[in-house]
């Protein structure tokens, strides 16, 4: 056990230890956890932090060391903290692990289960994750005692599923008719890129985020999105996994996703808050299957239009 007057933030200015732990996968999800807390905990007395890498360790350290109830987190910085010993987790009594299946995808299980002894074995411990494959039922009972499962039905919106031989036309044609901002999802980082210099090309400003694009450039994507300085974002699953954005008017799942449960989340992101909003989907005959696997989870059929270039 390290001794108490060590480097650790709480421990070396007597100031309270953190209490609640919020994991999550990327800086996105992250930053809009922390304005919710701001939103939600204005007047209850709760200090909470955001830590994410990608930018300088400093001004968190800083902050570290005021004194923090709710720490909100990415894998990396806070095992890189961890290991310089400003942070502890010794007085933890909720641990949140956000979007569990993406932590999956993004390789983030071995931080997880390196965490976990370090975490109170008393404690309460909460689970989320849009989808359920086998890893993440593994991994949830390696880490819930006796839990309570809450599932949520998914519920399928109006949606034009619409088979055709050319989708970047129909794209192009789309954005040009609706003068609104649009989400459009692409299955791999290498076809986001494509569809936004695509339509650039065709004169209708559009930025892609995923993977592979800096932190930086994500935020500052995602904070252009949302004041409507730019109109039409390019992203893949991962990169919008958690974006929430209240007037989003449509979607368009320009590549339908290889999981069905993906799908409901794709569309989830329009038509929120009380808020209508419209979904379109594309689908060529090679992705049929796809689609019969999206029309079985959601126990609809979707309304089909065929187009031609």
């Amino acid at each position: 056990r390290r001794n108490r007057r060590g480097r650790n933030h709480g421990r070396e200015y007597g100031v309270r230890p953190i209490r609640a732990l919020i994991l999550t996968p990327t800086r996105e999800l992250a930053v809009q956890i922390g304005d919710s807390f701001s939103d939600y905990g204005k007047y209850v007395g709760l200090k909470h932090l955001t830590i994410f890498g990608g930018v300088k360790q400093g001004p968190q350290v800083e902050a570290l060391r005021g004194g923090v109830d709710i720490l909100i987190a990415t894998p990396g910085r806070l095992r890189a903290l961890i290991g310089q010993r400003f942070v502890e987790l010794d007085a933890i009594t909720h641990f949140v692990l956000d979007e569990a299946d993406r932590m999956l995808d993004m390789g983030f299980v071995a931080d997880i289960k390196r965490l976990l002894p370090l975490l109170p074995k008393s404690r309460q411990t909460l689970f989320f994750s849009a989808t359920m494959p086998a890893d993440i039922v593994a991994l949830s009972k390696s880490m819930l005692t006796d839990p309570v499962r809450v599932e949520v039905t998914p519920v399928a919106s109006a949606v034009d599923a619409i088979d055709q031989p050319e989708k970047k036309k129909l794209l192009v044609s789309l954005l040009r008719e609706e003068d609104k901002s649009v989400l459009v999802f692409s299955r791999t980082k290498h076809g986001a890129d494509n569809i936004s210099r695509l339509l650039s090309k065709s004169g209708i400003r559009s930025e892609a985020i995923h993977g592979n694009k800096s932190q930086n450039h994500r935020q500052r994507v995602l904070t252009d999105f949302k004041s409507g300085k730019i109109r039409v974002m390019v992203a893949t699953d991962i990169a919008a996994r958690g974006i929430d954005i209240r007037e989003l008017e449509i979607v368009i799942n320009y590549d339908l996703p290889d999981v069905p449960e993906t799908y409901v989340h794709r569309i989830g992101r329009t038509g929120r808050a009380g808020h209508s909003g419209t979904a379109l989907t594309f689908c060529t005959p090679d992705e049929r299957p796809l689609m019969k696997d999206i029309q079985r989870l959601t126990g609809k059929k979707l309304n089909a239009e065929t187009y031609r270039a």
